[in-house]
């Protein structure tokens, strides 16, 4: 029998990925996502292509009603979380300080912080009922050192690592697994968003180097869920080969 897995922002990137590398091992998936026809064409793919039972949820993470009538109305089969990623998740502009983008700030503190604390909340109890579960959090290199313009995206994703943390003292009486997985640079739709549509902009970031793919990530987030009862990794730091730091590269 699979497991049951549940990934956030799952129509791109990091989460589709991921939903893709569990199906592919025969576990069953609730994903989530705001743009439900993305959301639908994914479901029908993993369907497709690993023969296992996916249930699509179309709501916004950062709308706490929405997260709780999603969670509680869970049939009963699909509440036996074992593994929760909360991956939903994203950067907004690249201003200085003192010309953000205050819009900006609230939609990057919204999905990045309150989104992952509100599917945490009402995950967390079922795992701690049944005394068993995995929360693996998507931090980035950003929660671990700053970079300039980076301020509020930062700040959020440092707020991330805390709470990663915090989460894993809460439910250590508990049995449930915490971790974060923290990458640096991906070529994901993550710059195309940070610079609002703008591809020439987000091409450039990933120019003289070979970045982490998104499959990078997913193999990390598969490999720490799949360890024995006994070992928890804690937190996660994966690089591109050409990447020390979030401002040291080697680019051609």
């Amino acid at each position: 029998m699979g497991k049951t897995i549940l990934v956030t922002g799952a129509t791109s990137g990091f989460g589709k990925a991921v939903a893709e590398k569990f199906a592919q091992n025969g576990d069953n998936l609730t994903i989530t996502g705001r743009r439900k026809e993305l959301l639908i064409n994914v479901a029908k793919d993993l369907i497709t292509s690993y023969n296992v039972e996916v249930l699509p949820l179309c709501f916004d993470v950062r709308k706490v009603e929405e997260v709780s009538n999603a969670i509680e109305s869970l049939p009963e089969k699909w509440k036996a979380i074992d593994v929760l990623v909360n991956n939903a998740g994203l950067a907004v502009g690249l201003n200085p300080i003192h010309e953000g983008v205050i819009d900006d700030w609230e939609r990057i503190i919204d999905t990045n912080v309150k989104g992952l604390l509100y599917m945490t909340r009402y995950v967390a109890p079922l795992m701690v009922e049944r005394k068993q579960g995995h929360i693996v959090n998507i931090g980035s290199i950003a929660g671990k050192e700053v970079y300039p313009n980076g301020n509020a995206y930062c700040g959020s994703k440092f707020a991330v690592d805390a709470i990663t943390k915090g989460t894993r003292i809460d439910l250590l009486p508990h049995n449930v697994k915490v971790t974060q997985v923290a990458p640096g640079a991906a070529d994901t739709e993550f710059s195309l968003v940070r610079f609002k549509g703008d591809k020439q902009k987000a091409d450039n970031v990933y120019k003289g180097f070979t970045p982490l793919s998104a499959g990078d990530v997913a193999d990390a987030v598969y490999y720490v869920t799949t360890l024995p009862d006994h070992v928890n990794v804690n937190d996660l730091v994966l690089m591109p080969t050409a990447q020390a730091s979030s401002m040291h590269f080697n680019k051609e």
